[in-house]
């Protein structure tokens, strides 16, 4: 079973929480959503489960990989607007599973940022493309956050951890899942095209061996494309779905 078609996005939308895996999955898969948000005046919050350490493409030690990784997310947050950067201690990079622990975790920052919006990866595989998207710790993440979500962050008994530290429960009201199958909701980020690609120049560790601007170009004119929008565009594209 796949998605359904997307819901059309609340339109009093104030505060946005990003949930991501790894540092540059934000920025892969909605910086420019993310900017245009900013533009708009929406409070944007960014939650990364690890800090990266499986990556890289070099002989960096590893023991260095995830302050070098941290630095690079805040640089990339930056050119874009974000300065609201938070990562999670205790999860590894390769080995996210979608536990009560993290579910724990999320329900909590949730409580504290208090979103309308979240943007999380997809918690579906795409056969088609099993690297990237599928990644296991991105499809953990994403379920985390829907079980977060519903039943965690909005219900009262639950966590009563949190109602002693005064974090009341949180309804979000919309969920908007990137790089899952099918997606049928499209932001045009043309304009904002320069400042997602300045946002993955910071994520060194991951973009310096690659003709960047040419795979950025090339994925965000097949969304486009898909979506019917004029030639020449470029999109990030989106399931939304109503969480209320």
């Amino acid at each position: 079973m796949g998605f359904p078609p997307s819901a059309t996005p609340i339109a009093d939308c104030a505060r946005v929480l990003c949930v991501a895996a790894h540092p540059d999955d934000i920025d892969f898969g909605y910086a420019g959503t993310v900017a245009g948000f900013v533009d708009a005046g929406i409070e944007v919050t960014y939650l990364l489960v690890t800090r990266g350490d499986a990556g890289g493409f070099d002989d960096t030690p590893r023991a260095d990989m995830p302050a070098l990784r941290e630095a690079e997310q805040l640089a990339a947050a930056a050119a874009v607007g974000v300065t609201d950067v938070r990562f999670l201690d205790g999860y590894s990079d390769g080995s996210v599973t979608p536990s009560l622990e993290l579910r724990r975790d999320i329900t909590r920052v949730i409580r504290e940022v208090r979103p309308d919006r979240i943007l999380t990866n997809s918690p579906l595989r795409r056969w088609e493309r099993i690297s990237g998207p599928s990644h296991p710790d991105h499809i953990a993440v994403g379920e985390a956050v829907t079980a977060a979500i519903y039943p965690g962050a909005r219900n009262e008994f639950a966590y009563p951890e949190m109602l002693a530290d005064g974090l009341k429960p949180w309804v979000v009201r919309e969920l908007w899942f990137s790089a899952g199958p099918d997606p049928d909701h499209p932001v045009d980020i043309t304009d904002n095209y320069p400042r997602k690609f300045a946002a993955l120049l910071a994520h060194v560790t991951q973009t310096s061996h690659m003709d960047l601007d040419e795979r950025l170009r090339t994925m965000l004119a097949a969304n486009a494309k898909s979506a019917g929008l004029p030639e020449g565009r470029l999109a990030e594209i989106f399931t939304v779905l109503s969480t209320a």
